[in-house]
């Protein structure tokens, strides 16, 4: 049946019809927007989507086209109302705006999830994870770049002039921003080289700390005293950086200092006893042991002990290092001597006795 033959059917207006029908129309898509959606999301899992990815997309673009489905209603709903003819032209370029509004919008959103790109391609690219921040930024800034381009196009500005124009003000631009191109050069720098990573330990002149942030700009450090620490990443690419991480063992080196009233069958048997331990030591790394009785100082025998431990955490280095010290002073008690302290001894002579007069 027409909608003449309904208004007719139930006797009313024709105009109020159509009015109703427009309002079902938006509110069956403001009702079903979400049910549509996952409708959508399963159309797509049927053409072999995986399923961390569909879950990755379905997070990224549910509201965005939630939003755009609603709109959408608004739109079919004001079509159907048979609005003007000039009015037509404007509801399809708002809806074409919304489109790329929303794309964009759900892009930029799946570009900032923690899950921008998956294991296997990280792998088959081969790239560092101190690059996705950089990257998830970079795809950002060019989704909404594009974004804008797209929207005025759409509606009739001229791009190709705003282009122009950024290319006259690049020289002015490039004078004004030069710390700040110093810094994005700086982290490109990190980033190709690749001194450290998210989560290493790292020691620069400037800041010792844990890496928890690489940015265009900068680099964020968490210390061991908790402060977060923000360093120019210009500055990092002109100083020296050491990798705590990256150690295979750690150093452990310091003296035993003696006293003077220690025979020279002692020292020897200390030097040889303290060099025993450490072989026999399940963490202390074989390899590298020196045990030394290394020089005579104003108050003490100074033994010069240095090895490397095999573990590189710091509880457990400082944990191996402890136990070293009790056995050390259990040794030094055994063979009769003892720690030296600072002294000094001094010799009065007899002077000649003046009188005064």
């Amino acid at each position: 049946m027409s909608l003449s033959a309904w208004s007719n059917l139930l006797g009313l207006p024709n105009e109020f019809m159509i009015y109703m029908i427009s309002i079902a129309i938006f509110l069956f898509f403001l009702a079903f927007s979400g049910m549509l959606v996952k409708l959508i999301f399963w159309l797509l899992k049927k053409t072999g989507l995986h399923t961390d990815d569909e879950a990755n997309l379905f997070n990224a673009f549910e509201t965005p086209l939630r939003i755009l489905l609603v709109f959408l209603g608004v739109y079919l709903a004001l079509r159907y109302s048979q609005l003007p003819a000039r009015y037509d032209a404007i509801m399809i370029r708002f809806l074409r705006s919304l489109l790329v509004l929303s794309l964009a919008w759900g892009l930029c959103r799946l570009a900032g999830s923690q899950r921008f790109l998956s294991g296997e391609m990280i792998q088959k690219l081969n790239i560092s994870s101190i690059l996705i921040p950089f990257l998830s930024k970079v795809s950002r800034f060019i989704i909404i770049a594009l974004a804008i381009v797209l929207i005025a196009h759409e509606w009739g500005y001229d791009v190709n002039g705003f282009i122009a124009g950024l290319g006259l003000g690049g020289l002015a631009f490039a004078l004004a921003a030069k710390d700040a191109l110093a810094n994005v050069f700086g982290g490109i720098i990190i980033v190709m080289e690749k001194p450290f990573v998210i989560n290493d330990w790292v020691q620069t002149p400037s800041v010792e700390g844990i890496v928890e942030e690489i940015s265009f700009r900068s680099t964020r450090f968490r210390t061991f005293e908790q402060a977060l620490v923000t360093v120019p990443n210009s500055t990092l690419a002109n100083e020296p950086i050491t990798n705590c991480s990256r150690m295979d063992k750690r150093k452990l080196s310091f003296y035993i200092s003696l006293s003077y009233n220690s025979s020279r069958e002692q020292m020897e048997k200390v030097v040889s006893r303290i060099d025993q331990l450490l072989h026999d030591h399940d963490g202390i790394d074989p390899d590298d042991i020196l045990v030394r009785f290394e020089k005579f100082s104003e108050s003490s025998l100074d033994i010069l002990v240095n090895c490397f431990t095999k573990t590189t955490a710091f509880s457990k280095y400082v944990a191996v290092r402890e136990e070293l010290n009790l056995k050390i002073m259990q040794i030094v008690e055994e063979e009769g001597v003892s720690m030296a302290f600072p002294t000094r001894s001094l010799f009065m002579e007899n002077l000649p006795e003046f009188k005064i007069k």
